[in-house]
């Protein structure tokens, strides 16, 4: 049963929470907790070892869904970085990350990218550079942008857009440069 700090539970709460406990059966050599009064706190139940502190009307409640998986990333088909190699297939669009900041870098890509699928575009190619040696400032890393860019397209908030990426071929940027796939909106089709 969950419930708001705060905020006493309400006899329709209390009466919804009976019923449900009526239903489970407890762990032997416990018994099911007295229903909570309205207005009350509910009591903490010992811990079994390994067992966190819950309130007892949490314990005997049924357990929440997982949470859904992210959706997995897959590597480009080696028929598709094929044809990009040899030019039969073009990109659809290009983004340029030289010369920004992490945090600039990043909002900008999240913008390209959703605004890409929403048009969309399925393949598209993300420069970031190779991080050249010798221009590195004091507390700058070299390739900061070549290492974080992976990192993002990886990230929670990017999975629903991004399907896989690859490093790019030599002439579209190479180690400097990222083949990213797109996933179909719903409203596009399969």
């Amino acid at each position: 049963m969950r419930r708001r700090l705060g905020r006493p539970l309400t006899g329709e709460e209390i009466q919804l929470w009976s019923h449900v406990a009526r239903t489970v059966r407890p762990f032997s050599g416990r018994s099911l907790p007295a229903p909570p009064q309205a207005g009350a706190e509910p009591e903490i139940a010992p811990a079994l070892p390994g067992e966190a502190l819950l309130p007892s009307s949490r314990q005997a409640g049924p357990a929440s869904p997982p949470k859904p998986a992210l959706a997995p990333l897959v590597p480009l088909e080696r028929r598709t970085l094929t044809a990009l190699r040899r030019g039969t297939q073009s990109l659809e669009a290009v983004l340029d990350l030289h010369g920004l900041r992490q945090s600039q870098a990043h909002d900008r890509l999240r913008g390209f990218l959703m605004q890409e699928q929403q048009r969309g575009a399925r393949l598209v190619l993300v420069i970031t550079g190779k991080g050249a040696a010798g221009m590195a400032m004091a507390g700058d890393e070299r390739g900061v942008l070549k290492r974080m860019v992976p990192h993002w397209l990886r990230m929670a908030d990017l999975r629903p857009v991004v399907l896989g990426f690859e490093d790019a071929a030599h002439q579209h940027g190479g180690a400097g440069a990222i083949y990213v796939r797109l996933r179909r909106l719903k409203d596009h089709g399969p």
